[in-house]
């Protein structure tokens, strides 16, 4: 499959631009083409089975695969390749459905949607078309890669991904669940990026935010780094969180679930070799960060436009 044939071609000319761009067009334009003879989105979104190859063409796609590593949101299986992502995705998601209003035929909005995972998840959930926006490329072309082997399937991809910053999205018709995972404490301006998700969600649509959060009464604006990433800029406690949702127009905000985030969660992986939780908390205290922060606490908080 030719990399230019399956998306606008604008995001194709980004990705032009971009100085792997070469590794990832031969890595995905010489994937086999093979019809999956199964998919399922669940916990693990799983495309063919390892009947559908050979043990010679099942290891040269997982040497393409590897082309777009770091894997961070997942566990996907293609062709019987487990792909063991940085972040146990099914577990966030399993926090945040069991809260989410019946998304059967449901339009949903995915910010920071990161390889597309949740998207998938929703469609198996009865959503009718999702669309995520991440401006990160290889997440980008993590998505083509899972959408392609889909459209070899024969089945249409409602599961769009759009390699934008969420502030470049046209407000179009607006949706009717709207997601935002990870995505608060990396804004400088939390209430503007909260006030932007209720712009593209329908009156009455929900709006999830799943966002570190400090306990006590305090917002936490680390010096530097937390927990050895550069841009956090402000970690909210509940009652701030909850505050900043009603003044961005959002009403009926709660938060539904609480959850500190464990090396079992998110960790080092074949698939994702950089450093993970387990370097960025103190050796002999896992409950603070390298820094001396509180560790990472998240919490799921749903509101109504």
């Amino acid at each position: 499959m030719k990399l230019d044939g399956t998306t606008d071609q604008r995001f194709v000319d980004v990705l032009k631009a971009h100085g792997d761009f070469r590794r990832w067009r031969a890595a995905f334009e010489t994937l086999p083409d093979i019809t999956p003879s199964n998919l399922e989105f669940g916990p693990r979104v799983v495309i063919g089975s390892d009947t559908d190859c050979d043990a010679s063409t099942r290891a040269a796609i997982h040497t393409q695969l590897q082309a777009f590593h770091p894997w961070r949101k997942g566990p996907f299986e293609l062709f019987g390749i487990h792909i063991d992502s940085e972040w146990r995705s099914d577990w966030k998601w399993a926090r945040v459905q069991p809260h989410l209003d019946a998304l059967s035929g449901a339009r949903v909005l995915d910010v920071g949607c990161g390889n597309g995972y949740f998207g998938w998840r929703a469609l198996a959930a009865g959503a009718d078309a999702v669309v995520g926006v991440d401006a990160t490329l290889v997440y980008f072309m993590q998505h083509l890669v899972i959408a392609s082997y889909v459209e070899r399937a024969g089945i249409t991809v409602r599961n769009r991904l759009l390699p934008l910053r969420f502030e470049a999205l046209d407000r179009g018709q607006p949706f009717d669940v709207v997601l935002s995972m990870g995505v608060l404490y990396h804004q400088r301006d939390p209430a503007a990026h909260l006030a932007a998700l209720a712009s593209h969600a329908r009156p009455g649509a929900q709006v999830v935010v799943e966002t570190l959060i400090v306990e006590g009464r305090e917002v936490l604006r680390p010096e530097d780094r937390y927990a050895r990433m550069r841009n956090v800029h402000v970690i909210p406690d509940p009652n701030t969180l909850l505050e900043w949702m009603h003044t961005a127009g959002l009403s009926d905000a709660r938060i539904v679930d609480v959850t500190r985030t464990t090396t079992d969660e998110q960790r080092t992986t074949a698939w994702m070799t950089f450093e993970s939780l387990a370097s960025a908390l103190d050796p002999t205290n896992a409950r603070k960060t390298i820094e001396g922060y509180p560790s990472p606490l998240r919490a799921v908080a749903i509101a109504r436009s």
